[in-house]
């Protein structure tokens, strides 16, 4: 018997990179995958791309923090996204649910429960979002990535550290092609790659274009910048932009020696993965619940790079701050040597295998 499973999550390139990583392991063990989520959402994009798996589109609210006039009719977007997805739930009959967060993920959680299909869900950050939270009575086992997030969660019974999700593709690039798709040439001069996520951000932008005449007297730049972000006027042999990298980010990456990013977990980890030293400026509290701030700070106190708050950027401090990364590298990259190891995914394939027969 052909054995199910269904995947939800989105909002964001980190609510769908551990479904683009577990995907290859289902396909190869010849499962049926489907994956609902929202109608315009990035996973809507990146899973139609997925030619093994049955996309499903529902509508779906938006879990604000503020105020603002939606909040009145998202409760009814709640709940008809939950009767779309019951059935589809009920059509599809899936062995398990698993879920990587972001507002869609609700009415998907919600739906399964009522369907009596076991769920399990997995949170990135130190410390749980807030749709995760909001389904945790309704699953079966929440991940963690961080072994410092259980104190954060009630139901402590349910809590399975597991570390990272890394997606297996990013640890196949070439340097040789990552030099070939930029133009550049292999130096003296360190290759910083920055990456702002996948809608870029604005302020990293601005302090390293401000930094540049700088910066590349030391170091290589690529810049990931995002959509509608490029900067026609700056040209220089050893400065790239593009918007946004796909496939031939792992080829960059192999390239790379040092990355500027935020502090979102999908991403440091797999940094980390790649033994890549970071500089990390997490988003503030003025624009977030604050979970990057503590990604950061407990990637700091392991050695895994340096930290510039985003309240402290400037041109001259985005230089300082490079200059105490360069100077670390060698006990960086032994800090994350150490680290690494086990595979994860495998662990997390076996995990949900386990959950179907239940």
């Amino acid at each position: 018997m052909t054995k199910r499973i269904l995947l939800t999550g989105g909002g964001s390139t980190g609510h769908v990179a551990v479904n683009l990583a577990l995907i290859p392991q289902f396909v190869e063990e010849d499962w049926d995958i489907h994956y609902i989520g929202s109608h315009g959402g990035i996973e809507s994009k990146l899973m139609r791309q997925q030619q093994q798996v049955h996309y499903i589109g529902i509508a779906s609210g938006k879990l604000r923090r503020y105020w603002s006039l939606s909040n009145l009719s998202d409760p009814f977007r709640v709940l008809l996204g939950v009767a779309q997805a019951y059935r589809h739930i009920r059509r599809i009959k899936p062995h398990v649910v698993f879920s990587k967060g972001g507002f869609v993920s609700v009415p998907v959680v919600l739906a399964a429960r009522l369907n009596g299909i076991p769920v399990v869900i997995h949170e990135s950050d130190l410390t749980p979002g807030l749709a995760n939270r909001l389904v945790l009575p309704y699953v079966q086992t929440i991940c963690t990535t961080f072994e410092e997030t259980k104190p954060y969660i009630r139901s402590s019974e349910k809590v399975v550290h597991l570390g990272a999700i890394v997606r297996k593709e990013l640890f196949h690039g070439s340097k040789e092609e990552g030099y070939r798709y930029c133009q550049l040439k292999p130096s003296k001069k360190p290759i910083i790659v920055v990456m702002g996520g996948s809608l870029g951000a604005r302020a990293i932008n601005e302090a390293v274009r401000k930094a540049l005449p700088e910066l590349v007297t030391h170091y290589q730049i690529v810049h990931l910048c995002g959509a509608g972000q490029l900067d026609k006027q700056q040209n220089h042999p050893s400065y790239r932009q593009y918007e946004y990298l796909s496939e031939e980010l792992p080829h960059v990456l192999a390239m790379g020696d040092m990355v500027i990013t935020r502090a979102g977990s999908n991403s440091i980890f797999e940094m980390l993965a790649l033994g890549k030293p970071m500089l990390l400026i997490p988003l503030p509290l003025s624009s977030s619940r604050g979970d990057q701030l503590l990604n950061a700070e407990s990637f700091k106190k392991q050695g895994y790079g340096e930290v510039l708050q985003e309240e402290e950027l400037t041109a001259g401090s985005l230089v300082r701050a490079l200059e105490r990364l360069q100077a670390r590298y060698p006990s960086i990259v032994q800090e994350m040597r150490s680290a690494q190891g086990r595979d994860r995914t495998l662990e997390l394939v076996t995990l949900l295998k386990q959950a179907a027969l239940d």
